[in-house]
């Protein structure tokens, strides 16, 4: 405690009765019953404590002092003839001597109701952030990351892996998202990079000579905001491990994370080891994503032979992909809302029918299935009552779809999702090579630094399409908390993944100097992961935004309004870092 109160608002009891006391915090609100009889509510970080305004004298120093004032009261505890079981500090209320303002409120009228904050706009509770974090409710959020990290970091500390923190300024990564530069004042013309992830320095502590690697890491990528991104920055519980495979990864995340799910998180129940593991391809096709929830019991089903050629023209010459829902229940106006939404996120139509209580196909595409209606209903397996989603473009596409359909046929349909715990998996074997979307052109699917399947042999001699990488998602109820791999530690597999994609040996050498020639020197094989500690946080204490686990975050534009930033700087800083902005042309 501070010398300046005796107590916080949280620790005075019934066995407290008759001391005098000093607390600091707060003031919260005041209830008026007459000129000379109040009850003042006193907040501070930790509770509440009522203090009892019995004199006019005493009423009439608190006229003039705004809530949020910060108080100091000395009193004397007594027991509350009316008790409040709401409250730790319910049995008792202090009747005080002395009330000293120590820091005054100036504002008759806050941006929002304090104990109501979370109910304002994001934008103002963003801007009086340090307000909104005096809710109790908020302010929790914050107090529970502080446990979950401390938590991690102490497992990971006693599964024998030492932290140790990288560097902030590093150089600019060829790869992932854009980075943010830092340019040089003292090397005209050249830039630092904020670290995406520690990437290259864990790989290099492995070189070293380190055995086990963590730190709970800040990230910064110069990216759009989601609803479980922040864009900006973020913080992941970095890990590298030397001599190890993917099982030795596995078998510390699975001993580390599940307990702490289940001891702070709103379900009680976490995966235990082992996870499941789901190749890549295989949950591609039979839940439409790579990060499945496995929460839900549906599953997609290739109906392309069956529909492709009922003459509805959106599945014409496309795979068709479908999602039978048993004892459905929605109704008709339901059921159009729940495609709208699918086609919001997916970008994708999506089309429908069920079987009636007669066994009849109704609803939706029905008229195009009435000819081979016995077909339908005896290919998919259905029974009067269910329900069929379907999905059609090219594969990806449709398969994209149906896992979009999947999640909010399951999330709205009863019975067909077991909510109420943490359902852990492992997404492996992952294409080491793609062709990019955008380019049409050969591309690492995932890592560039993951060790192929099949080492050097594969890579001479398979289709590159073929291979497969030691590459690794974790999964938990459909959200994706890392992205992990066995590390290509050998630089002649190295330039020849590299080479794959046209990069030759010289650009390897360049892009990844350090790394590259750390490997020549004999480099142990190693892997790692990486969870993200805000999405993390934000799935154990079930919130929808993670900027609500996040105790300054900036908004969906990367702006932070409380701050200002980013902002303008002085000429004279631009001047020093050999810097001019160049306006942009008006059309």
């Amino acid at each position: 405690m501070t010398q300046s109160r005796t107590h916080n608002c949280n620790q005075l009891r019934i066995e407290n009765v008759g001391q005098e006391v000093t607390l600091a915090g707060f003031y919260d609100n005041m209830r008026k019953v007459s000129k000379n009889l109040g009850f003042l509510q006193l907040r501070d970080f930790y509770g509440i404590t009522q203090v009892v305004i019995e004199t006019e004298e005493m009423m009439d120093s608190l006229n003039g002092i705004n809530n949020e004032s910060t108080l100091s009261v000395t009193g004397v505890v007594r027991e509350r003839s009316s008790k409040n079981g709401k409250l730790a500090t319910g049995e008792i209320e202090v009747v005080p001597t002395k009330i000293e303002v120590l820091g005054k409120c100036i504002y008759n009228e806050l941006p929002f109701e304090i104990n109501r904050s979370k109910e304002a706009d994001e934008a103002t509770r963003l801007k009086y952030r340090y307000l909104d974090l005096r809710n109790p409710a908020v302010k929790e959020m914050i107090v529970m990351r502080s446990k979950i990290v401390a938590e991690l970091r102490a497992s990971m500390t006693a599964h024998d892996f030492l932290e140790i923190t990288t560097p902030i300024l590093t150089c600019s990564s060829p790869e992932g998202a854009r980075d943010y530069l830092v340019p040089s004042r003292n090397h005209p013309g050249k830039f630092y990079a904020l670290p995406q992830a520690p990437q290259q320095f864990k790989q290099l502590l492995m070189t070293s000579g380190f055995d086990r690697y963590f730190q709970v890491a800040p990230c910064f990528r110069d990216e759009d905001a989601r609803a479980d991104r922040s864009p900006g920055e973020f913080y992941q519980l970095d890990m590298e491990m030397a001599f190890a495979t993917q099982e030795d990864v596995f078998a510390v995340i699975e001993d580390v994370l599940p307990p702490i799910f289940a001891k702070y998180g709103i379900y009680k129940t976490a995966s235990k080891a082992p996870f499941k593991r789901i190749a890549y391809t295989e949950a591609m096709e039979t839940y439409g994503s790579d990060k499945p929830d496995l929460r839900i019991d549906l599953i997609v089903e290739d109906a392309t032979a069956l529909l492709s050629d009922i003459g509805f023209g959106p599945f014409d010459g496309n795979e068709v992909k479908a999602v039978k829902v048993t004892n459905f229940k929605l109704t008709r106006k339901e059921i159009d809302k729940l495609v709208e939404a699918v086609e919001v996120q997916s970008g994708e139509k999506t089309y429908w029918f069920r079987v009636d209580e007669n066994g009849e196909i109704v609803g939706g595409i029905s008229k195009f299935l009435q000819d081979k209606k016995d077909e339908v209903i005896s290919t998919l397996g259905l029974n009067k009552g269910d329900f069929v989603g379907l999905s059609a473009g090219k594969h990806l596409t449709a398969l994209k779809t149906a896992g979009v359909l999947r999640k909010f046929l399951g999330a709205s349909c009863e019975g067909h999702m077991d909510a109420d715990k943490y359902e852990f998996c492992w997404i492996v074997d992952f294409p080491m090579y793609e062709i990019g979307e955008e380019s049409g052109e050969l591309e690492f699917c995932h890592n560039p630094f993951s060790m192929p399947q099949g080492g050097m042999d594969a890579l001479n001699n398979a289709d590159p399409l073929s291979i497969l990488a030691y590459q690794y998602d974790l999964v938990v109820n459909g959200v994706e908390l890392s992205s992990g791999a066995v590390r290509n530690h050998d630089p002649e597999i190295m330039v020849k993944a590299f080479s794959i994609v046209g990069l030759g040996e010289d650009a390897v050498k360049a892009k990844f100097p350090a790394m590259y020639n750390a490997f020549c020197y004999g480099a142990p094989p190693h892997a790692g992961i990486a969870p993200g500690v805000d999405r993390m946080v934000m799935l154990i204490l079930g919130q929808e935004s993670i900027r609500e686990i996040i105790p300054f975050p900036m908004n969906k534009t990367a702006q932070d309004v409380m701050m200002g930033a980013p902002s303008a700087v002085d000429p004279k800083q631009l001047q020093d870092v050999h810097i001019m902005i160049v306006p942009e042309k008006e059309d």
